[in-house]
């Protein structure tokens, strides 16, 4: 099998890569972190929403202690309902700038914008990805592939298109020339039957500026993104990754997460290196109404003043939360309950974008 590439990439010499652009790891500093404000029943019901706005407010609030939230509001109905919440959430109003752009939907990683930086110039430009809703399951979706143009018109940022679809949760970025991916996302039918493994290859290292991609096979049970990466492996720094096991055989994400374990033992990055793998354990499975939703510790989000790490009222949630504390000593770890968010079938990091600091 073969698991990531043999030899560096090549942008092509009209790319934004080869004009010195690339999107910085996670962890690096933001200008802001961008969200769009849940308003229709795409991914809750009106009650179920009700019951996931605290964990949402929370999580507003930790992020603006280090940096603005920008939120992407449908309306100017919408703006009014959301600020009367953040208000009484008690939410600093100065860290939060509300805009009204229409959409869809709440899932900004996906749909949101892709912005890259020049080291060497201090410049920032937005990529414009297509957006289908996960390979058109969840129509209409035409508003939120909009966004990321209205934000580069916003920030008075360029922005180029590649054409093709692409959801920030199914890439994961280690700052050095290499991003993590899943076959059963990208390679799904279902966003770009007309390219080959070659060829999406070429897309991420001209408009996300790495050098090397590595494969791993899958996702996890419940996700119906088709296997995103930010369920599964995130990188901590440029050679270590956490990585999402279950240890319970029974559990239908075992053998997914062993073949994932299996594939990140056998890449070595560029440099040459192995990865340092940091086991990260699976919450007891959420399920609702039958379903098992896609609840899993990997989908935390690193903002300036912390990291956000969903937590699901079980016992594996303190492990969790002590394991990513010891990879991010650097800011606290807060653990935020998403048992009500991932009804909506993500978390933390599906629902933010991050918009990196200048040079």
């Amino acid at each position: 099998m073969n698991i990531q590439n043999q030899a560096p990439l090549t942008p092509t010499t009209t790319s934004p890569a080869a004009q010195g652009f690339s999107f910085p790891a996670e962890w690096l500093p933001h200008t802001a972190t961008w969200l769009t404000w849940p308003h229709t029943e795409a991914s809750w019901t009106r009650e179920r929403q009700e019951a996931m706005f605290p964990a949402y407010l929370e999580f507003i609030d930790t992020i603006a202690h280090g940096e603005q939230v920008c939120i992407n509001a449908h309306n100017e109905l919408v703006m009014q309902a959301a600020k009367m919440r953040l208000l009484m959430a008690g939410v600093d109003m100065d860290r939060v700038t509300l805009l009204p752009h229409p959409c869809n939907d709440s899932w900004c990683r996906d749909h949101g914008p892709a912005f890259l930086t020049n080291p060497a110039s201090g410049e920032r430009m937005i990529v414009n990805w297509g957006y289908n809703a996960w390979g058109g399951k969840y129509p209409p979706y035409d508003r939120d592939d909009l966004l990321p143009v209205e934000i580069a018109h916003y920030r008075k940022l360029p922005h180029v298109t590649p054409g093709i679809i692409m959801e920030g949760g199914s890439v994961e970025f280690n700052g050095a020339g290499a991003v993590l991916t899943s076959r059963a996302c990208l390679l799904n039918k279902n966003r770009n039957p007309h390219l080959t493994q070659a060829q999406i290859e070429q897309y991420l290292c001209d408009y996300y500026g790495v050098q090397q991609v590595l494969w791993v096979e899958d996702g996890i049970v419940g996700d119906d993104t088709d296997g995103h990466i930010d369920d599964t492996v995130r990188f901590v720094n440029e050679d270590t990754v956490l990585a999402a096991i279950e240890h319970n055989k029974s559990d239908a994400n075992y053998a997914p997460l062993q073949e994932i374990h299996h594939e990140l033992r056998q890449m070595r990055l560029l440099n040459g290196k192995p990865l340092n793998i940091v086991e990260l354990p699976m919450p007891d499975p959420v399920v609702s109404d039958g379903l098992r939703l896609p609840a899993s510790y990997a989908n935390f989000y690193i903002a300036n003043a912390a990291v956000i790490v969903p937590t699901f009222r079980c016992k594996q949630d303190q492990q969790a939360l002590d394991i990513i504390g010891r990879c991010y000593p650097d800011r606290p770890v807060v653990g935020i309950d998403s048992t009500e968010i991932v009804w909506g079938l993500g978390s933390f990091h599906c629902l933010s974008q991050q918009e990196p600091a200048g040079v």
